[in-house]
């Protein structure tokens, strides 16, 4: 309050600003709260808006102009926080800008004088410069929130265009904000905007095109000297480690590699520095180094682990071990896991690099494939790491949490501490899907029964999830591969008595029981609709399985049930002819099922293939109404 002055105290129209103020948005906050705005709230809604913007029009010209703008972008901030990011656009940042005049901002881009001199007309050191930065950041963020809500799979070509448009505009705020020092600030919050767009962006395959912003990014902390300091080396290593994946995702993992090893030796500068004055403790700052010193050595390691093998097979051969008497060699057994202890200490970094070596953007989990290389070392190098891995498991113990990965949920390179003995379960977990992406059934089954005891022996509901989606990856590939393995698993029975009180389920549970029997032909697509039908219906959100995993299951059920469903489909005013001579009622079933399972885990949107199973349950309805 100080800060503002003698308008702050006492004045009737401040108070009355002020008052006015915290009515919409303690209203906002209250619809927020409730969750997703639904009639009849959005008249509610509508109505706090048109609040916010008559109380701007109404006492901008009876309050100081540094005044009124403080509270524009403050309020534009507390808007933020409860997610009105629309709101906070329209109603704070742009408004705010409004009085540099009418300037497209995608116009200015390109142009670092002309956004200068639009911007900044008396120079970053303007006391204003301050505010406008910050309001200019903050448009940015809405801007990439907006996209997401109503795009978050970046669908349509606008949207990815939108997101580069706000990785251009970051670029050029934090480019112009770089000479002062004390807007340190805003360059560390410039490079977690860049870094989270990106990261989403890459998810979505396009690593190519935010390759030069995640460069950015890390060149920006480098040049900072307030972000220099140890303090801030963690988030230096995440940057350095999205940069190295970035590389690998556009098959340049030379140069991931040498990014990799340029990050290492930044580190060990700022080591050097370190050790000469500390003003953290000892231990402190010892697990900071390890940590970044682990991201790098990961992504060399990416990389090394298949190169060694090429130079060392162009050379002299090594000559195989024989996988049944590799169990019996005490560890390391081969050259992969040779190389694993020489730049790793412990089972949690080892693992960690076994992991990040096996990862590989352009593979999906399902269709599950082994990999095919020209060379056959390559799939020598991978069987090793997942041999090695399936002992580190086997050996090893669980820490009973779920490992964080680092601020942002994308972020692909677990945080484990340097030195810890055990591997968390969420990376065991993670090591499961990717043996079931390579088709290494062995190594699935054999640590499944590993991580399946001890996701049995968790209370903690966090690991629930987990155990739903091995249990969907077991149905999915008796179906896939039908015969090679006879294992499966059933949903717990609370699930099945929750799932049994949703719409139609309980038609389900009848052909479950009476239908089925084993060798008939839909005894398995039946087992897993069913299953992944009873893990969306429970009203536990945070033990649904993952969107990637949903979207594969109906994917592989639609593949198996498309051509009787369209001849089901075609056979029109026949249609309940043709289902009792043919007994496809099960079909028609199954695709109902599917049809729920889109609807009440909505991926509605993240494949057009969506669109037309729900098309072809209509017309198939239609069909049997006019029967």
């Amino acid at each position: 309050a100080a800060f503002f002055g003698p308008v702050a105290r006492g004045n009737p129209v401040v108070d009355s600003f002020e008052a006015e103020l915290r009515r919409v948005l303690s209203s906002l906050r209250r619809l927020r709260g409730a969750g997703e705005v639904k009639p009849p709230q959005h008249d509610l809604h509508r109505h706090g808006g048109n609040n916010l913007f008559n109380i701007w029009i109404k006492y901008k010209p009876r309050l100081p102009e540094w005044y009124y703008n403080e509270r524009l972008v403050k309020v534009g901030d507390t808007l933020t926080q409860i997610k009105e990011y629309k709101l906070a656009l329209v109603q704070c940042y742009e408004r705010y800008l409004q009085q540099f005049g009418s300037v497209n901002l995608n116009d200015v881009m390109n142009d670092v004088h002309r956004f200068k001199s639009t911007f900044f007309p008396n120079g970053i050191r303007d006391k204003k410069a301050v505010l406008t930065f910050h309001a200019l950041e903050a448009r940015n963020v809405c801007i990439y929130q907006m996209v997401c809500s109503r795009d978050r799979n970046l669908q349509n070509r606008e949207s990815l265009q939108t997101c580069l448009n706000v990785l251009t505009s970051l670029r050029l705020t934090m480019q112009v904000a770089l000479p002062q020092e004390d807007l340190c600030w805003l360059i560390y919050n410039g490079t977690v905007h860049i870094y989270t767009i990106c990261r989403h962006l890459m998810v979505m395959g396009q690593s190519a095109k935010v390759l030069e912003y995640l460069l950015w990014a890390s060149i920006c902390m480098e040049s900072c000297i307030p972000l220099l300091s140890v303090h801030y080396l963690t988030w230096r290593a995440t940057l350095y480690t999205a940069v190295s994946q970035c590389y690998f995702d556009c098959q340049a993992s030379v140069h991931g590699e040498i990014f990799a090893r340029r990050g290492l030796i930044k580190i060990d500068e700022l080591k050097q520095l370190e050790d000469i004055s500390s003003s953290l403790e000892h231990t402190e700052t010892e697990k900071i180094f390890r940590e970044a010193t682990l991201k790098m050595s990961v992504m060399i390691f990416k990389r090394a682990v298949y190169e060694s093998r090429r130079k060392a097979n162009s050379s002299q051969p090594e000559p195989k071990v024989n996988p049944r008497k590799a169990v019996d060699l005490s560890w390391p057994r081969n050259p992969t896991e040779r190389l694993l202890v020489e730049m790793f200490d412990g089972a949690a970094a080892q693992f960690l690099a076994i992991l990040e070596a096996l990862s590989d953007s352009s593979r999906n989990l399902l269709p599950p494939y082994p990999p095919v290389p020209d060379e056959i070392a390559i799939n020598d190098v991978t069987s090793e790491l997942f041999s090695a891995g399936l002992e580190i498991l086997s050996a090893g113990r669980f820490n009973l949490h779920v490992s964080n990965s680092s601020i942002h949920e994308e972020e692909t390179i677990f945080v484990i501490t340097a030195g810890e003995k055990g591997v968390s379960g969420d990376a065991a977990v993670k090591f499961l899907k990717l043996a079931f992406s390579y088709e290494e059934w062995n190594v699935f089954y054999s640590a499944l029964e590993v991580v399946d005891n001890f996701l049995q022996a968790q209370d903690d509901p966090t690991w629930k999830k987990a155990e739903i989606e091995l249990k969907l990856l077991t149905l999915i590939q008796s179906v896939v591969f039908p015969g090679k393995f006879e294992r499966s698993f059933s949903i717990s029975d609370d699930n099945d008595k929750e799932a049994s009180t949703a719409q139609g389920s309980e038609n389900t549970q009848t052909i479950r029981k009476e239908s089925l029997k084993f060798g008939d032909p839909f005894h398995d697509l039946m087992i897993l609709a069913t299953t992944v039908f009873t893990c969306v219906s429970t009203s536990e959100q945070n033990v649904h399985p993952d969107k990637e995993i949903l979207v594969d299951v109906v994917k592989c059920l639609w593949q198996k049930c498309k051509m009787e469903l369209q001849q089901i489909q075609m056979s029109g005013s026949d249609c309940l002819e043709y289902i009792h001579k043919h007994q496809a009622y099960q079909w028609v079933h199954i695709l109902w099922i599917m049809n729920e399972v889109i609807q009440k885990s909505n991926i509605a949107e993240t494949n057009v293939m969506f669109a037309e199973i729900t098309l072809c349950l209509a017309a198939i309805l239609e069909n049997v109404a006019d029967s």
